[in-house]
């Protein structure tokens, strides 16, 4: 059966192409429900009409899918709360100090 561990790891697999920090430690995942074989994800997106939301969404579900036993993948992407630096996590605030940004 796959753990909430399992599917926190694929998703630090998965960055935002305008900022180098994964969608997880970015804090952009605000929910993740397990559910025998499907696997259900509500996130947000830095800013609101971002133009990548589909893609950054298709690749959370293509990348669930790689774990054995999950058949299904559904994404919804939220805009309430809205995202703020203070979602970034420890590391993610490591990893951009590394990267120059002043966090």
């Amino acid at each position: 059966m796959v753990t909430k561990e399992v599917v926190i790891e694929k998703l630090k697999q998965i960055y935002d192409p305008e900022i180098p920090v994964d969608i997880y430690n970015l804090g952009l995942i605000y929910g993740i429900e397990i559910e025998g074989n499907k696997i259900n994800i509500t996130m947000t997106l830095t800013a609101p009409g971002c133009p990548l939301a589909g893609t950054i969404a298709q690749e959370v579900e293509n990348r669930l899918k790689e774990l054995q036993g999950v058949e299904e993948v559904n994404v919804e992407i939220v805009w309430e709360p809205q995202w703020t630096i203070d979602r970034l996590t420890e590391e993610g605030k490591k990893k951009l100090r590394e990267f120059g940004y002043n966090i």
